[in-house]
This record gives structure tokens, sequence and C-alpha cells, in this order.
């Protein structure tokens, strides 16, 4: 009886841990769950190891990720054993062959690679190389992504990978705008939408960085500072003597200029958790730039196994050991020192919901009234709000991206701006929030595009730095009704000029909180002016109550253009042209004690 009931239990415990005969799907393959983690193999049999320099330990992995794709995990940290079910995320590299051609890291593939910059045993840069079908198309390929991301802050969260598509999906998210992708806190990618073996220096990119800075240790980013060097594309017919000696696929050159800039700022540093990305204004500047090619940082960790660049198609990534880009110190010194620009463009997202992980996006100086994505209006960029931001534009960098608070309304605006305008939606009814377009949410934005807005229009009409006539469309019909012009007013339009360059995130951050609570200290001026005029402001309860530091900007600017409306209606009631005038001198020099009721 004993034998029986111990062979029975042999029997069982061997039947417990035997191998199952048939492939164990993943259990978080294609669930609705989130694939935070790639698959682990679905038969132990199918793993195979290499060992390429015979050291007795394996070098590479190989084996099948969700049924079909073949992988290699490279061990470039040589702490691999026979037994592993995957390399490790610190040191390794895998490759994906998506095609399933036998070549790995060519057309149509994937490959992750894993680099511990500090030997703390976290990775702290990660390299995603998706290379798209040859194209015959000398342009960007969308459909192609060549990006680091590093890791300044340790939180050791890189790139998102969605291991059931095997691709990158940056903008996936939670809720409003706390995405996968590290964004968040002191952290930057360098990025180009390219196949790696069409471009011919792997040092330098497009996006050569993207800069995110967490000023205040929250792990949110409070600024954001976007440097592009603009590709040189291969003429797509005949012989092009830029990319003599190259290879016949290289069709992508990088002139080593950042000639493109966009920063972004939080300005009342209202982001937090559900409300992950709050940046309030962007700035873009755009010209010759400036040449960074003495920008190089050198990389321990990004050569790669020797003995395993057999397996790839383009293994040139993995050999070098080096970047060239304005990294997070010097960028801003950079920016300011050395370049060279012809235009600004300023944004304000004045109905504060901008919940993108890039900055407010920026209006362009089109049509006041046309709607839409690639439509010719203000919001033409599709990433764009498509109401409720105000765009201004120095077309010729006669300001030198400098800004000023101006009088007229007690805003930031940019010197040296041409003209601006202001698409109004006081209830934020056209949400922007993150976006949308992008990965699973192309092709259309997801916000609705309002059916009309009042239109505010700015001009300076004497060329002098200094916006001094505004053009109201309230009605939304498309034409003016009104304009003021501050010069026929007798005001100076003259403002305190506010230099860019010389304001750390900290001083735009008091600019702002000075701006907002002038706002609110202008708006209860109007307030007392009202009520001594015998005209009741309960009306405006709501604008009344601001319960933050945006709010008493945003709130302040209404109350006080509804009141000063209501007093020039009451002006106009009684046929009084002196205080009609009195009225509007106040208003527009932001000085309400230039009324004296009876």
């Amino acid at each position: 009886m004993v034998k029986r009931l111990t062979l029975c239990g042999l029997l069982l415990a061997l039947g417990a841990h035997a191998q199952p005969t048939k492939p164990l799907r993943y259990w978080n393959q294609n669930t609705k769950l989130i694939p935070w983690r790639a698959p682990l193999t679905p038969k132990l049999s199918a793993l195979e190891y290499l060992d390429l320099d015979h050291d007795g330990d394996p070098d590479v992995l190989k084996g099948v990720m969700n049924e079909s794709v073949p992988f290699l995990w490279i061990d470039d940290d040589d702490d691999m054993k026979k037994g592993d079910l995957e390399g490790d995320t610190d040191s390794d590299c895998l490759l994906l062959d998506l095609n399933r051609n036998g070549v790995f890291a060519g057309p149509e593939d994937i490959s992750i690679d894993w680099n511990d910059e500090d030997g703390d045993g976290q990775a702290d840069v990660q390299l995603v190389v998706k290379n798209d079908k040859p194209s015959k198309e000398n342009y960007f390929d969308w459909g192609a992504d060549f990006m680091y991301v590093m890791d300044f802050d340790h939180d050791h969260i890189l790139n998102f990978i969605d291991w059931n598509l095997l691709n990158v999906q940056a903008w996936d998210k939670h809720g409003i705008s706390n995405f996968f992708t590290d964004y968040h806190g002191n952290s930057l990618f360098l990025k180009m939408h390219g196949s790696s073996y069409r471009i011919a220096d792997l040092r330098y990119n497009w996006e050569n960085p993207f800069i995110f800075y967490d000023k205040d240790g929250d792990g949110l980013s409070e600024m954001a500072i976007r440097l592009v060097d603009t590709p040189i594309f291969k003429k797509a017919t005949g012989d092009d003597p830029l990319f003599q000696g190259q290879k016949e696929e290289v069709a992508i050159k990088f002139g080593q200029k950042i000639d493109h800039v966009s920063m972004t700022f939080d300005l009342d540093n209202d982001n937090a958790p559900g409300n992950e990305f709050d940046f309030d204004l962007s700035l873009n500047l755009r010209g010759p730039g400036f040449d960074y090619s003495d920008q190089k940082h050198p990389f321990k960790s990004l050569k790669g196994l020797p003995a395993a660049d057999k397996f790839f198609y383009d293994a040139r990534w993995r050999q070098g050991g080096e970047l060239i880009y304005p990294d997070q110190d010097a960028a801003w010194g950079l920016i300011f020192g050395r370049g060279q620009w012809n235009q600004c463009t300023f944004v304000f997202d004045e109905d504060d919901d901008c919940n993108r992980w890039e900055r407010v996006e920026f209006y362009e100086p089109k049509d006041l009234f046309k709607v839409g994505k690639n439509n010719g209006g203000l919001d033409n960029n599709p990433q764009a709000d498509a109401a409720g931001d105000r765009g201004e534009w120095d077309a010729d960098f006669s300001g030198q991206g400098q800004l000023y608070v101006g009088a007229f309304d007690g805003r930031l605006h940019l010197y040296g701006a041409e003209w601006g305008a202001w698409r109004t939606d006081q209830m934020a009814f056209s949400y922007q929030g993150f976006g949308g377009l992008y990965n699973r949410y192309r092709p259309e934005r997801s916000q609705r595009d309002p059916e009309g807005f009042a239109t505010i229009k700015y001009t300076d009409s004497d060329n002098n730095g200094f916006l001094d006539v505004i053009e109201y469309d309230l009605d939304g019909d498309t034409k003016f009704e009104e304009k003021v012009s501050l010069k026929q007013l007798g005001l100076d339009d003259r403002r305190e000029v506010i230099k860019t360059s010389k304001n750390e995130y900290a001083d735009f951050q008091g600019l702002f909180k000075g701006v907002a609570e002038g706002m609110w200290a202008r708006a209860n001026e109007a307030v007392a002016i009202a009520r001594k005029h015998g005209l009741s402001t309960s009306h405006y309860a709501f604008y009344q109550q601001p319960h933050s530091l945006h709010q008493q900007y945003e709130y302040g600017f209404w109350l006080n253009f509804y009141l000063y409306q209501d007093l020039r209606h009451l002006a106009r009631l009684k046929n009084d042209k002196a205080l009609l005038k009195t009225l509007d001198k106040a208003y527009y020099s932001g000085n309400w004690k230039l009324i004296n009721p009876s």
C-alpha cells in the first residue's frame, strides 16, 4: 500500500512538472490588458542558446515570439545562463524578425537595445530601431523610428512597446496625459522617422534632442525644449553629389545645424496626477540656427557584442559609442548664444485645455476663420487647438523672441509681432486634451472642431514692436464689428521688454504669477467701479470665484472685459460721451483710477 502511494505520488509529481507537448500560449497575448512585457516563450524546448565566444555560457538566446516571430536576445553584459527564458532589460538587445525573412534588424524589423551607462543594473538609455519597407520616397518615413530615450531621473521608464503589436506606441497613456513613454520628469529622446540603414551618420538625429525638465522634483515636466536638425534627403531621381560614396539605400543626412527650436512652459506649475501635462506658453524659433557638431557625448554602453554583428542587416548602431546633440544643460545657452534666427512664433493656451506632451502647438499666420487640420486656417497644423489659443507672429525676428505685458489687456505678448489672433473658447467646448492623431488614435483630432467662435485680432500698426490695434468679431460672423486704436485713444503702446534669454523657468513662473495677480486686481477694480455706477455684478459670480492662479488670470480677464462692456453700454444709454471716452482709456491703459464716478 505504501509503495503504491509512493509510486502514485511520483507519477503525479512527474506529471505536474512535465513540459506541455503543445506550445503554451503566453497568458497576456492579445488579451484586453496592457501588454507591458515581451511575452515568454511558448515552449522551452524551442529555445536555442548560442555561445559565440566559446567561454561556456550563452551569448545569444534564439526563439519564437507571439507564435511565429523569430527573435534573438543578445547578451551584451555576459550574464546570460542556459535556462534563461529571456535576456535582461539593463544591457541586452532584442532583435525581432517581423517579416520572417531570416534577416534581423533589416527592412520591416524592430530591434530594442537597453544600455546601462552608469552600471547600476538599470538601463539609462534605450534605443528602438523600427525599420520600414525600403522606400522610394526620399522623405520622412512615418512608419519607421530610430529613437533613443535617456532616463536621467532614474525612474526606469523608457519607451513603451506594445508587445502584441510588436511596435512602439509612444502616444499610449492612462487618462488625459499620463503617457507610458518617458516624457515625464528629467529625460530626453533623440529621434528620426527613418530606417537605420537609410541614415548616413547615426550619431545625428532629427529631433536632436527633445528635452524634458522637472523643475520642482515632482516627477513631472514643467518645461520642454525641442531642437530640430532638418534632414537632407537624397534626390529621388538622378545623381545626388551630397550622397556620393554612400550605399545606394542611404538617403538621409543631417546638416549638423539646429534650425528649428520650440520651447514650452507650464507657467503656473499646475501639472499633477491626472493632469500630467499642462503647458501654457510656447515659443518657436526658426532660421539658420547654430552648428552643434562639437556637442559630442561618449557612451560606453552603446557598443554591443562584436561577435553578434553577423546577425544584423545594419549593425552600425551597435558599433559606435558617440552621439552628437546639445544636451539638457547646454541647450538654452546654445539657442540664444549661437543661434541665428529669422522668425519667432508665440502661442498661449488661453482656454487651458492643452494636455499635449510636447508643447502648446503653434497656430499658423493663415486665414482667421477657416477651421480644421490642413484647411488653411490658424489651426492648419493638425496638432493645433481648433479654438481657444492665441497666436502671435514675428516674421522678421525683430523682437528677438522677447516678451512684454500689454497694458491694453494685461497679458503676455510677443515683442516684435506684426500681428496676432485669439480664437476664444470660453467653455473649452472644443476640448483639445492630448490631441489625438497618432498611433491607435490616427488620423483625426480627438477634439470637436467648433462651428463658430469669437475672434480678437491684434496688429502692430506702426511697426514699433508693440501691438496697438485690437479688432473684435464677437458674434462669429467673420466680420470685425469693432476696431480700437491705442494711438487714437492717446495711449502709449510701449512696454518694458522681457528678455527671454535671461530668464530661467522660475523667472517665467514668477512672471506669470505677477500677470495673473495683476489681472485679478484689475478685475476687482472693475467690479468696484461697476457697483459705483449702479450696475449689479452678481451676474458674473462664477468669474468672481477663482480657485487657481490660471483661473485668476482667465476669470480676471473676462470679468474685466464684461464689466467694461456693461459700463460702455451704460454710457451710451446716457449719451455720456465723456464717460465713454474715459472708460476706453481706463480699460486699454489698465488704469481704472481714471474713472471718477459722481
